[in-house]
């Protein structure tokens, strides 16, 4: 769905351009102002300790809970996964990651969640 709106946004550009610069900018202009909600990566639930338990909890149970990272990477010679969430729109932006640690045994060893989701923000500023 997305690619089809970029392909449109070409086209509609492109006949723009064959009519003058003046309503190339201005049909520009307002591609760019009804694409102003901007998403990125996938939605994801707030872990919770009872999600995240290091030395317990599995790459399986967090495929599971979370579905298929976002990145994937090495810390120190560790295995790292991160889930990302953010979207931009014209009230603000909301944010969360989450960053996962896994041993050699492909279990959690240690993991950090950031957030400024206004439920998160309530449950964890206690």
């Amino acid at each position: 769905m997305k690619a089809a709106a970029a392909v449109a946004a070409v086209v509609i550009i492109r006949r723009a351009m064959r009519l003058g610069p003046s309503l190339t900018v201005l049909t520009f202009v307002g591609l760019l102002t009804g694409c102003a909600l901007l998403v990125v990566g996938s939605d994801f639930p707030s872990p919770t300790p009872e999600m995240m338990q290091p030395g317990k909890t599995t790459k399986a149970e967090l495929l599971r809970f979370f579905g298929e990272p976002y990145q994937v990477g090495l810390d120190t010679g560790e295995l790292t996964w991160s889930w990302f969430y953010g979207k931009k729109h014209a009230e603000g932006e909301l944010t969360k990651e989450l960053t996962v640690r896994f041993n050699a045994q492909g279990v959690v060893m240690s993991y950090s969640f950031r957030s400024n989701h206004p439920e998160d923000m309530a449950r964890l500023r206690r």
